[in-house]
């Protein structure tokens, strides 16, 4: 998020308005609904733990155990099952459909 100087990108009437309600404090104007971004979007954060994920998974499916998957991928054992579990019911969705 940046910040732009409203007197460089609002009308003087405008401005005048906003400072009938808020004078000389910071406003945050929220995104409209439609360009608003989901959460990793920006920076690919959702991609690559998706893709950490599913190797995580494979490599369980292929003997690994939880404790090694752990130490690999610097995560606790918990996140390590919570995952599997996750990842279970997206493979269990995708054979239903």
């Amino acid at each position: 998020m940046g910040y732009k100087n409203a007197i460089c990108v609002l009308p003087d009437k405008l401005i005048a308005a906003i400072q009938e309600h808020i004078d000389g404090e910071y406003l945050y104007i929220p995104r409209r609904a439609e360009n608003k971004k989901r959460w990793g979007e920006l920076k690919n954060t959702r991609h690559s733990l998706s893709k950490r994920n599913k190797a995580i998974f494979e490599e369980y499916k292929n003997g690994i155990s939880v404790e090694q998957l752990a130490t690999e991928y610097y995560l606790s054992p918990k996140t390590v099952y919570k995952i599997l579990s996750e990842m279970e019911q997206k493979q269990l969705k995708t054979a239903c459909a």
